[in-house]
Order: C-alpha cells, then sequence, then structure tokens
C-alpha cells in the first residue's frame, strides 16, 4: 500500500488558484461565470436517515470531487466512470480540510444495480447515483459534487508548459500505447513516444498518459500516486506564477469545472479557505482483499464495517463508531457474494 494517496487533484489545485487570485486582486466575478454550474436533483441523493440525523456528521461540509474518464470534452454521465473519487471534508470549526481517495474498484453497492465497482455508479446515474453510493455505503451526507473529465488533464498541464517526470523501465514499457491512444482522441498536436527511462519535460498528454499507467508493481494504487505526483508538478509551477500567469491559468482552466455548487457559494467559501490546512490524507478501503471473477479485479473492503468506522475516526474524530444498519446489510452481502 503506498504511504500516501494523492492529496491535490487539479480540482483542490484550481480552489488554491482562485485562494491566490483574490488575495492579489486579479479575481473576478465574472471568471466565476466560466465554470459549469450543473444543478441536480437532490430528491435522487440518498442519505441514509439516521445518518442525516447525526450531529456530528452535520458539522462537516462534505464534498464528493470526481475525475470522470470521459473520452469526449464533456462531463455527460453516459458511459463514463469516475475513475478518481476524493471525498473532501471541511471542518469550519478547526479549519481543517481532510482528503479520503476512494479506490475506483472498491466492491461496494449500487442502488438499483447491486454490487459493483464503485467508479462505475457515475456512468450509470451521473453525480446523484455517484455521491448516493458514497453516502450509503460509507455513512456519509454529501450533497455537493465537483467534477473534471479526462481533457482537463492535459490543458492544466500545457497551461504550466510542462511538468518534469522521472520514467523507470517499467513505466517506459507501457506509456506509449496511452500516449498513441490519447493522440488518437484529441486533436491538435501529437505528442511523441518516449522510449528510454529518465526525467522528461512531459506535456499534457505525456503527463496523462503517465497518469494512466496501471499495470506495473502496485497496479492502480501506483497510479494513483503517478497522478498525485503530476499535481503536485503542477502545483509547484503555480505557485511561482506571476500575477498575470496566474490569471491566464484561471482563464483557461475554470471552465474545466463542473459542479452544482454556485458561484456566489463559491465565492463565500473562498475567504474561510484561506485559512484552511489540510490535515489528513488517506485511501478507502484501509483494508483490501482482491477478488477476481469473470477475469475483472475487484478490490472488497474487509470488512465494510470496519472500515467505515475507522474512517469515520479518521473524518470526525468518532471513537467507535457504530455503522448503519444500512452498511451492515451491505457488507453482509459483500460477504455473501465474495466470500470474504
Amino acid at each position: 500500500m503506498i504511504k500516501k494517496i494523492f492529496k491535490i487533484i487539479f480540482i483542490v489545485l484550481i480552489i488554491l488558484l482562485l485562494i491566490a487570485a483574490i488575495i492579489t486582486g486579479v479575481f473576478a466575478y465574472n471568471k466565476m461565470k466560466k465554470i459549469n454550474y450543473t444543478p441536480i436533483d437532490e430528491s435522487k441523493i440518498e442519505i441514509t436517515p439516521s445518518v442525516k440525523e447525526n450531529t456530528t456528521i452535520a458539522n462537516f461540509r462534505n464534498i464528493a470531487i470526481l475525475g470522470v474518464d470521459s473520452r469526449i470534452d464533456t462531463y455527460d454521465s453516459e458511459g463514463s466512470r469516475s475513475d478518481c473519487i476524493i471525498i473532501a471534508s471541511l471542518n469550519s470549526a478547526t479549519n481543517e480540510v481532510k482528503f479520503v481517495s476512494v479506490y475506483r474498484d472498491t466492491y461496494l453497492n449500487i442502488e438499483g444495480y447491486g454490487l459493483n465497482k464503485v467508479n462505475s455508479a457515475y456512468s450509470l446515474g451521473g453525480p446523484e447515483l455517484a455521491i448516493s453510493t458514497l453516502n450509503t455505503n460509507l455513512d456519509l451526507n454529501i450533497t455537493e459534487f465537483v467534477t473534471v473529465n479526462f481533457f482537463s488533464t492535459i490543458k492544466m498541464v500545457d497551461a504550466v508548459n510542462g511538468v518534469n517526470i522521472t520514467l523507470d523501465s517499467d513505466e517506459i514499457k507501457y506509456i506509449n500505447p496511452y500516449i498513441n491512444h490519447i493522440n488518437s482522441l484529441t486533436d491538435g498536436y501529437n505528442a511523441e513516444n518516449i522510449y528510454n527511462s529518465g526525467t522528461y519535460l512531459l506535456n499534457g498528454k505525456q503527463a496523462l498518459a503517465y497518469s494512466r499507467i496501471r499495470y506495473t508493481e502496485g497496479w492502480d494504487y501506483k497510479r494513483q500516486e503517478r497522478i498525485k505526483n503530476v499535481m503536485l508538478k503542477v502545483f509547484d509551477k503555480v505557485k511561482t506564477m506571476s500575477t498575470s500567469e496566474l490569471n491566464t491559468f484561471a482563464d483557461n482552466m475554470l471552465g474545466e469545472i463542473s459542479t452544482n455548487i454556485s458561484s456566489s457559494e463559491i465565492i463565500g467559501m473562498l475567504p474561510k479557505l484561506t485559512s484552511f490546512k489540510i490535515t489528513n490524507d488517506v485511501g478507502f478501503p484501509y483494508n483490501i482483499e482482491p477478488y477476481d471473477t469473470t477475469g475483472l479485479w475487484y478490490g472488497v473492503p474487509v470488512d465494510l464495517t470496519a472500515n467505515v468506522s475507522r474512517l469515520h475516526k479518521e473524518l470526525f474524530g468518532v471513537e467507535n463508531y457504530v455503522v448503519s444498519n444500512k452498511v451492515k446489510e451491505i457488507s453482509d452481502m459483500i460477504t455473501e457474494d465474495t466470500g470474504i
């Protein structure tokens, strides 16, 4: 298990950018209009009644950050899985932000569809079902989301004129098929193949190809480490930008966000966010076992109740959290189905 799961994907980077921009006076309300505001039907979002009534959880603002694998420049749910899933939990009392990355292959219950990989929920029912799946399986109360798509990494890395990444021999074996595939799906320049290990200044398409490698040792967990690596490299470059460069970067990237958080809400959050600090960064489930059926690999939480109880300790400081009957029911379903 990797020591840290990526704590900043580019949406968090963009939020920090907005904070920096408003402080330096270059951020204006009309920039917020570039964000794709996507209202959702909150009546379709399922929250377990006992969780809805839990006053401890109610004190936290929990937001689902979803990175979808859309192969066209859109956020439509049809055919798009949320291959990056992060829960951002904001505690206004302590000014802490905690991030939990939910592994894409985690075997959970998707209401109306049964047990499946958690990343399938978005393709089956958009952000409403993706949020509902997190809520019912993890005893959460999420109603807000932020989505970014397959192409945003390309635009973000190109906006900072590339990132320096060291590729090892195993990564070289797999990166070029990804580069070629991305070239076939996108317009503009064709990214060149890379044939030898070493440190390279990767452009947007090459960086995305690097981020998508998952067949080396460490599999999907290592891929998430690569995503984190790219994002932190971008963040390092953003921190050195001049005011004018920062303004241009904001213009280029704000349109890459889809969210049901209104512009006025985001603006209202910004002054307080300047004082927030990241205090936790973990991956969920904490304990996981592989489950292979008909050639498909799933990650089974061992067991779901224990993992959810620990999650609530990590996020909300609740010792010996007793999970809802809904989570117990799902946990039993997973055990019965997998034998794990």
